[in-house]
């Protein structure tokens, strides 16, 4: 327990590191995962090789990266160890293992070297989606998968991305019923925002399923949103604010002016030279009273 714990919290360091472009210190952290002994269900469990990938991608630093496809390769041969566990415990090994014998036999006599035989891929998969016959459907289907395999990290992770696809387009036909224009409009949104290169979190998440198919289908813009672009949009809106603050405290009170709405006469007036320099200036009134603006010429 102690060992999931430590590899864990290297994993979200190892995030964060990603997440905020700056990947100084995961040398130290890389070197503290080489000599953990490294379990199947801890890996599994921590989802440790994701991070490690990210950070392989997201460094410039050549030992960082050697560092990173060596553990990653280790890791892999963990992986490929227990699915050929599997393979001899199943009743089907021990035909498969005498005609592998014989194999090997006969390569020797003619003097050949035996081919090692792959082993397939560990895929995540999804229920079954309703298949359809619905050509728009199924081009929405193909433009997802698209845009879920936009780097490698599909096959990293090992997910079956045409099944998760067909869940994403599934729950979004369920809610509009038909392939409208607004079921047009959220299936390129998903899109756009999955192949996004800037934004390879959303993506990840969808594809480790941290993000389920229901929930990437209702998701707003702002949501599936960088965590950069997110705060840009919160520095506009503060900016937005404080400018509308101020056009309310910046001004000169006065009691010249008469509002339209209210007749009141407690204003504040401020001048603006919006045309060229020999014409006069414009004079921009707010009513305390009622906030009532007007243009005085």
């Amino acid at each position: 327990m102690a060992k999931n714990q430590e590899v864990e919290r290297i994993a979200k360091k190892l995030d964060k590191m990603v997440h905020k472009k700056n990947t100084d210190g995961a040398l130290d952290l890389l070197r503290e995962l080489k000599n953990i002994k490294m379990s199947l269900e801890t890996l599994q469990s921590t989802r440790v090789g994701m991070s490690v990938n990210a950070v392989r991608k997201q460094s410039s630093d050549e030992e960082v990266q050697t560092l990173a496809k060596a553990l990653i390769k280790s890791w892999k041969k963990l992986l490929d160890g227990s699915s050929e566990k599997k393979k001899e415990d199943s009743p089907v090994r021990s035909s498969s293992t005498s005609k592998d014998s014989r194999t090997s036999e006969k390569s020797k006599e003619s003097g050949e070297s035996p081919t090692t035989p792959t082993l397939p891929p560990r895929v995540t998969s999804f229920p079954p989606a309703p298949v359809t016959t619905d050509s728009v459907r199924n081009k929405c289907r193909e433009l997802l998968v698209a845009a879920l395999q936009t780097d490698d990290e599909h096959r990293t992770i090992g997910v079956d991305c045409e099944g998760l696809a067909a869940q994403i387009e599934q729950e979004i036909f369920q809610e509009f019923k038909s392939t409208d224009v607004k079921y047009k409009t959220r299936l390129r949104s998903r899109i756009s925002n999955l192949k996004d290169q800037k934004n390879p979190d959303l993506r990840r998440n969808v594809l480790c399923g941290n993000i389920s198919p229901r929930r990437i289908a209702s998701m707003t813009a702002e949501e599936m949103a960088s965590a950069e672009l997110k705060q840009i949009r919160e520095a506009l809106t503060k900016e937005s604010i404080r400018e509308h603050q101020l056009s309310k405290v910046g001004g000169t009170e006065t009691d010249m002016f008469i509002c339209n709405k209210c007749h009141g006469k407690s204003c504040m007036y401020t001048q603006v030279q919006t045309r060229s320099a020999d014409e006069p200036m414009t004079t921009f009134v707010l009513c305390n009273s009622c906030g009532n603006r007007w243009k005085f010429c």
